[in-house]
This record gives structure tokens, sequence and C-alpha cells, in this order.
């Protein structure tokens, strides 16, 4: 017996041949959801020379602080980068003041303040041992240790 089934609009020819009666397996036995309260890592990124938040960095917070919604937030860290345009002590402040303004949002989001360690590193190996400048250090790194919310 074949059996046509679409896919986008493709259709594949699937033999069911010897197979009197077609058993499908629970998606949860062969698919595991990710478990929502747990650690989480991502980047925010800023414009050149700004430690702003653009509307896509705030787009980007916006939509971890409320995957996280439900989570007890244990700890995040927080650490500013710069690229090596500039003198080391001013990329030294700019990576600080990104490094404060992804804290200070998701503390607008209702994360809690006590929870953060923000940290910056400035220009600090933005220049590989080879000398190339390394393109993508204008942004902050962001790790979350939640975990699920206790009940009484």
């Amino acid at each position: 017996m074949r059996r046509l089934i679409g896919f986008a609009g493709v259709a594949l020819a699937v033999g069911l041949s010897g197979c009197g009666v077609s058993r499908f397996m629970d998606r949860r036995a062969v698919v595991s959801e990710p478990e929502v309260c747990s650690a989480r890592r991502f980047e925010v990124y800023f414009a050149d020379s700004e430690a702003g938040l653009t509307e896509s960095a705030r787009e980007a917070i916006g939509m971890a602080a409320a995957q996280l919604q439900g989570c007890e937030i244990r700890r995040v860290q927080v650490i500013g980068l710069a690229d090596a345009r500039g003198g080391a002590s001013a990329n030294q402040d700019l990576s600080e003041r990104r490094a404060r303004a992804v804290a200070e949002a998701f503390t607008a989001a209702g994360w809690p303040a006590p929870a953060f360690d923000v940290d910056a590193v400035g220009d600090t190996g933005a220049v590989t041992d080879s000398g190339a400048r390394e393109p993508m250090r204008r942004r902050t790194e962001v790790l979350v240790e939640a975990a699920p919310r206790q009940t009484p």
C-alpha cells in the first residue's frame, strides 16, 4: 500500500507494506522540550561607540524577560565588551555603560536587581594574537541562572 503525504506542496510516496496497522510514537517519547527555567546565554549588540539600547536590543531583552517570567532568577551575569577602536580607558568605560544599560533594562522588566553581577572587560581580547581585530565585540554577554519557582 502506498500513501501520498504532502509537506509544503511536495508529495512524498511512503511505502507501508507489511504494516497492517500503522503505529505512531507519542511525540513526547522522541522529542524533549527544552526546560524553560534553566541556564541561558545570549548577547545584546550595540551600535558603534554607543551604550544606548537599540530597538533590536530592547526586543531581545523583552523576549528573554518574557520567556523566563515564571522562573526564579537566581543569578544574572552581564559582561560588557568593546572593540579595539579607541583607547583602553574609553573602551573600559563604554563596556561598563553597556553592561549597566542591559542590567537596568532587565531590572525594569521585573528581574531582581540583587541577582545581577555586572562586569566589563573593555577591549581585552578584542585583538587576536595574530593582530586581527575581533569584529563582533560591540555587545554584552548575558548568562542567566534560572530555576522553576518553588511553590509553598
